[in-house]
C-alpha cells in the first residue's frame, strides 16, 4: 500500500511539475507557428507604470520571414503574458509582399521593472478572421485616425465612427506607415455626441507631425464653438496651446523633416503641452464647451472687430483666419474624452516610432503538437486548481480505500477457502477434529490470522469447552446450541461491520465529487463572463478557454466519482459474498453440533488455539 501512495504522489508531482513549466507552453496546437515579443518598459525608459495600452508591433523582413502566415494576417493571433488571454489587435497594414506589417496590439498592463512576453501565434489555414479592432482601443478614445486608406476620406477605427468628412493626399514616408499631407486645406472631422466638450471637461489631443515648412501660429488642431476655441500648433516651430485666447509656449524648437510627437491634455482646470511624450507646457485654462467640426492643419475663419468699435463685432464684420496653416505630414492623430496620462503619452512616443525600444523580437517557434488536454490545463484559473486540487485529495482516499480493502478481502477469502477445504476433510468424523491441526500447526498462520471462518470456528469450540467443563457432560442442550449460534451471529455481525469500514467514505465520494466539480465549473463560468465583461471581449476565444477549464472541475468531478462507484460496487459485492459465506458456515456448524451432541458423538475439546 505504501509503494503505491508513493507512486501515486510521485505522479502527481509530475503533473504538478508539468503544470508549473506550462507557463511557456503552446497556446493551441491549430498554430503551427509563434513568435515571442518582450514588452520591456524600463529599456524604453518609461519611469511609471503605463497600464493598459495599444502597442505597435512592426513587422518588417529583418524581424519576421512572412512564412506560413495568410496573406491578409487573419491567423493573427496575441495571447498574453500568462500564455492563455487573447489580446484584441487591429492590422493598420499587412503587405507579405512588401514585407511589412502595422499591427495595433491592446496590452493589458505595461509595468516598469517587470519585462514580460506576448507572443504571436500564426500558420492556421482554417483560422477565421480574428482581431476585433474596435476593441483594441479603450472606450475613451472617441476617434483615432491610422491613415493608411488607399483612397477616401480618413476612417476613424473607433466604434464611434467619427470618420473625417474629405480626403486629402497621403503621405507615404510617416512615423506609422502612411500618414496624411496637409498642404493648407484643413481635415474635418464633423461633430458628434462622442466628440463634444463640456465646459471645465476634460480632453486629449495627440498625433505624431513632420513639419515640411515653419511659420508664424501655425495651426495643427483647431476647434471653435461661439467664443470658445482651443488650438495647437506651431509658433515658427515652437509648439503651443492656446485656450480662448490665452496661450502657453514650450522652450522646445522643431525642426523641419522631423517627426515630433505633439500631444495636449487637458482636464481639471488646466492643459499640459508634451512633446516627444515629456511636459513642455502648462496653461491654467478649463477648457470651454465644445460641439462643433474640429479641424486638423488649418483654422477656422473668425469675426475680426468692425474699424471704430473696438471689441464689439458688427454683424457684418469681415471674417480673417486666426493661425496659418499647418504644412507637413501627420499620422496617428487621436482624439480622447480623457486627460491621458503623462505615462501613457510617453509610451505612445517611444513605442510608436521607427527605433521602438519597448519591444523586442525572439526567435519565431514551431510546434511540436499539443494535446488540447495540455491547452485547457493552461486556461485553468487558481480557483479552478482549489478544486481540482481537493478532488485529486478524494481521489487518493477513495483510491486507498478501496485498495486496501482489495487487499483484505482477496486475503479473508483465500484464507476462507483454504480453511473450508480443511474442514471439509477434518470434519469427517467430528466438527470438532480441525482443532487437533491448528494445534499441530498444519493448519497454517495464513489462514489462523485471515480466515474469518476459523474465527468462528474458534469461538464456537471456545463456547462447547466452556459449557462442557461447566456442565461435565460432553452433550450439549438446545438452549446452549442456541446460546453459541447467538455468539456466532454476533461475531458474523461485528466482522460485516469491519468490513463494511471506510466503506461510507467511497459512498461519500460517489455522491460528492460531482457536487464539488459541479461547484468549480459555477464559479469558474461566473469568472469567465465578469472578466469578459469588465474587458469588453465576448468573441469565442476570449472565453472558450475559461469555460474549458471551468468544465474541467465537473470533468475531474466524474473522474473521481465513477471509478469510486465502480469499486464501490464491486467490493460491496465481495463483502456481501464473505458474509454469506460466514452466515452459511455459521448454519452448517450449529446443525453438525446439535447432530453429534444428540447422537453423542461430540468430543470432549479444548479450547483451540489463538495462534
Amino acid at each position: 500500500m505504501q509503494r503505491i501512495l508513493i507512486t501515486l504522489l510521485f505522479l502527481l508531482g509530475v503533473s504538478m511539475s508539468g503544470v508549473a513549466g506550462a507557463e511557456t507552453s503552446w497556446w493551441q496546437s491549430d498554430w503551427k507557428y509563434r513568435k515571442p515579443i518582450s514588452l520591456d518598459a524600463g529599456a524604453a525608459g518609461l519611469g511609471a507604470d503605463v497600464g493598459r495600452a495599444p502597442v505597435l508591433v512592426r513587422l518588417h523582413s529583418g524581424n519576421f520571414a512572412f512564412d506560413g502566415v495568410a496573406a491578409d494576417g487573419k491567423d493573427l493571433r496575441f495571447v498574453g503574458a500568462d500564455g492563455r488571454t487573447v489580446l484584441n489587435h487591429q492590422i493598420e497594414q499587412f503587405d507579405p509582399g512588401l514585407g511589412i506589417a502595422l499591427i495595433w496590439v491592446d496590452v493589458p498592463s505595461i509595468r516598469t521593472g517587470v519585462p514580460q512576453t506576448i507572443w504571436m501565434y500564426y500558420g492556421n489555414e482554417n483560422a477565421p478572421a480574428g482581431g476585433n479592432g474596435q476593441l483594441t482601443f479603450d472606450p475613451d478614445y472617441t476617434a483615432i485616425y491610422h491613415f493608411g486608406e488607399q483612397d477616401g476620406a480618413p476612417r476613424d477605427t473607433t466604434a464611434y465612427g467619427n470618420h473625417a468628412r474629405n480626403a486629402l493626399q497621403p503621405a507615404d514616408a510617416a512615423v506609422a506607415g502612411r500618414g496624411l499631407q496637409l498642404e493648407g486645406e484643413p481635415l474635418i472631422v464633423p461633430a458628434s455626441p462622442p466628440l463634444a466638450v463640456a465646459e471645465g471637461g476634460a480632453f486629449t489631443f495627440s498625433a505624431w507631425i513632420k513639419p515640411d515648412r515653419l511659420a508664424p501660429n501655425q495651426a495643427i488642431y483647431s476647434r471653435r464653438d461661439g467664443a470658445g476655441a482651443v488650438l495647437v500648433g506651431l509658433d515658427n516651430g515652437t509648439p503651443f496651446v492656446e485656450i480662448n485666447g490665452v496661450r502657453a509656449a514650450a522652450d522646445a524648437l522643431l525642426e523641419t523633416g522631423q517627426p515630433t510627437h505633439l500631444a495636449m491634455a487637458a482636464g481639471n482646470g488646466q492643459a499640459l503641452l508634451y512633446v516627444d511624450g515629456r511636459e513642455a507646457a502648462r496653461l491654467e485654462a478649463p477648457l470651454p464647451a465644445l460641439n462643433a467640426d474640429t479641424l486638423i492643419g488649418a483654422d477656422s475663419p473668425v469675426a475680426l472687430p468692425a474699424e471704430g468699435e473696438g471689441d464689439a463685432f458688427a454683424a457684418d464684420a469681415p471674417l480673417a483666419v486666426a493661425a496659418a496653416p499647418f504644412v507637413g505630414a501627420i499620422d496617428e492623430l487621436r482624439l480622447s474624452k480623457v486627460a491621458r496620462p503623462a505615462a501613457l503619452l510617453l509610451a505612445d512616443t517611444v513605442s510608436q516610432g521607427a527605433g521602438s525600444r519597448l519591444t523586442a523580437f525572439g526567435e519565431d517557434e514551431q510546434s511540436a503538437g499539443v494535446s488540447h488536454f495540455g491547452f485547457i490545463l493552461k486556461a485553468m484559473p487558481v480557483d479552478a486548481w482549489v478544486v481540482v486540487a481537493v478532488l485529486f485529495l478524494m481521489f487518493l482516499a477513495s483510491w486507498a480505500i478501496m485498495i486496501v480493502k482489495s487487499r483484505y478481502f482477496g486475503a479473508v477469502a483465500r484464507a476462507n477457502a483454504a480453511f473450508t477445504e480443511h474442514y471439509r476433510k477434518a470434519a469427517g468424523e467430528s466438527i470438532t477434529r480441525l482443532r487437533d491441526l491448528a494445534g499441530s500447526g498444519h493448519l497454517g498462520s495464513g489462514i489462523q490470522d485471515r480466515s474469518t471462518l476459523w474465527n468462528l470456528y474458534r469461538i464456537a469450540i471456545d463456547e462447547v469447552k466452556g459449557r462442557q467443563a461447566h456442565t461435565g457432560k460432553i452433550r450439549l442442550s438446545d438452549s446452549a446450541i442456541g446460546a453459541i449460534r447467538a455468539s456466532l451471529d454476533a461475531e458474523l455481525i461485528r466482522e460485516t461491520e469491519r468490513m463494511g469500514r471506510r466503506m461510507n467514505w467511497l459512498s461519500t465520494t460517489i455522491e460528492g465529487a460531482p457536487y464539488v466539480g459541479l461547484f468549480g465549473t459555477v464559479i469558474g463560468i461566473m469568472l469567465v463572463f465578469a472578466v469578459a465583461a469588465l474587458a469588453g471581449a465576448v468573441d469565442i476565444n476570449s472565453v472558450a478557454p475559461g469555460m474549458a477549464a471551468a468544465l474541467l472541475c465537473t470533468a475531474a468531478g466524474l473522474g473521481v466519482a465513477i471509478p469510486a462507484l465502480f469499486g464501490y460496487n464491486w467490493l460491496a459485492a465481495r463483502s456481501e459474498a464473505i458474509a454469506a459465506d460466514m452466515s452459511v458456515f455459521v448454519d452448517e456448524f450449529t446443525a453438525r453440533l446439535a447432530e453429534e451432541s444428540e447422537d453423542g458423538t461430540l468430543d470432549a475439546v479444548a479450547p483451540a488455539s489463538r495462534a
